[in-house]
């Protein structure tokens, strides 16, 4: 992976292509940035550049022995972790290895993903994925490895607010006594959630959404003509996995349209029945898509609660969206706008909290019934 391969970052990308040759590389740091803002490819291109033989211009040759293992993420000197999923029968506390044929393979065709995707690749949409405690064993174990041809050992941790408390407890240690030559990548869409003492031993990154010019850019060289790739782009709001899910027609988005269009008009005609059902029938998804469903109806009522001002250029909607919303946006007023996206927050954290998924989509049924009616 390049730096010239990520659009945009451009004051990032300097910013670490300095590092080595001012002498500062630090031995942690935390990508953070929002969802699909290209921090794992970020952090992949920073690895490569610090074990580069040959950088040119601040950027890695890419004919040199290092690079060409980093091209297909196999130098013995990059170590990933990664949250993953307990899958079979007597499986408990798997760890990121047993999976890296697949993440290798998931990487380097996608580039920019973000966690359900991953799921999905690997079988696992109905599981809560995380980083397990028997991580932090294989961590150390790596660790007290020589580095065997590179400049630093670097260990790239993807979602590190999935770590297991242990686990977290132990890579503390490290960063507090860290191997020599070894550099610590933590990538995170939710720093806040990382405990605050990791978050302290590591040099801060930010990570800022891409630009819309950026990701037109991508669409672009996927094959879309200037126009459509514009369009989707501000749809996208920086983020590029949006954006090409856009593009695909994701059935993760189709599925949340339908599913907030059902809850709405079942609310507004007190269909409790048909609610109750429909609620079962969402209680059994995995937690991380309910999570990302709530996230989806907190954007729907946003974005309907600003259709209201008739300010077209504030508004960001898919076509379908939009057709919905003519009729719809009246019914997300100032008398209830803020309290539906109050609930619709509180249920995506009580999920996150392993509550009861079926209560947790009763008791949100029973809100918007109430809420909806308050025009």
């Amino acid at each position: 992976m390049f730096f010239r391969d990520i659009k945009g970052h451009t004051q990032v990308k300097r910013s670490l292509a300095n590092m080595p040759a001012e002498n500062r590389v630090s031995h942690a740091y935390m990508f953070a940035g929002p969802e699909g803002s290209g921090k794992l490819p970020l952090a992949i291109a920073f690895a490569q550049y610090l074990n580069c033989e040959s950088p040119v211009d601040g950027d890695s040759c890419g004919e040199c022995h290092s690079c060409k293992k980093f091209a297909k993420l196999v130098h013995p000197d990059l170590h990933f972790v990664f949250p993953v999923v307990k899958i079979g029968e007597g499986a408990s506390n798997p760890v990121s290895s047993s999976f890296m044929n697949e993440w290798r393979e998931f990487v380097l065709q996608k580039k920019y993903f973000n966690l359900t995707q991953w799921f999905n690749y690997i079988g696992a949409e109905k599981k809560q994925g995380m980083i397990y405690t028997q991580e932090s064993h294989e961590i150390i174990k790596i660790l007290n490895l020589k580095i065997f041809e590179g400049k630093y050992k670097v260990m790239i941790i993807w979602f590190p607010e999935k770590m297991h408390l242990t686990a977290s407890n132990k890579l503390l240690k490290l960063l507090e006594e860290p191997p020599a030559g070894t550099v610590f990548i933590l990538v995170s869409d939710n720093p806040d959630d990382v405990i605050s003492t990791i978050t302290s031993r590591t040099q801060q990154i930010k990570i800022l959404p891409f630009s819309e010019e950026d990701i037109a850019r991508e669409l672009m060289e996927d094959g879309l003509e200037e126009k459509d790739a514009q369009s989707f782009a501000r749809l996208a709001k920086g983020n590029i996995v949006t954006a090409r899910e856009i593009v695909e027609g994701s059935e993760d988005l189709d599925f949340f349209f339908e599913n907030f269009v059902f809850l709405m008009r079942n609310a507004y005609s007190r269909k409790l029945q048909d609610l109750i059902a429909w609620s079962d029938e969402m209680s059994r998804l995995s937690r991380d898509k309910q999570k990302n469903f709530f996230d989806y109806c907190l954007r729907m009522v946003r974005e309907n609660y600003i259709s209201n001002i008739k300010e077209p250029d504030l508004v960001y909607m898919t076509p379908q969206e939009n057709d919905f919303s003519v009729k719809f946006a009246p019914f997300i007023n100032d008398n209830n706008a803020h309290q539906m996206a109050e609930e619709f927050s509180l249920a995506h954290a009580h999920i996150a909290q392993n509550g009861n998924s079926r209560i947790i989509f009763m008791d949100l049924i029973l809100k918007i019934i109430i809420l909806i009616k308050n025009r």
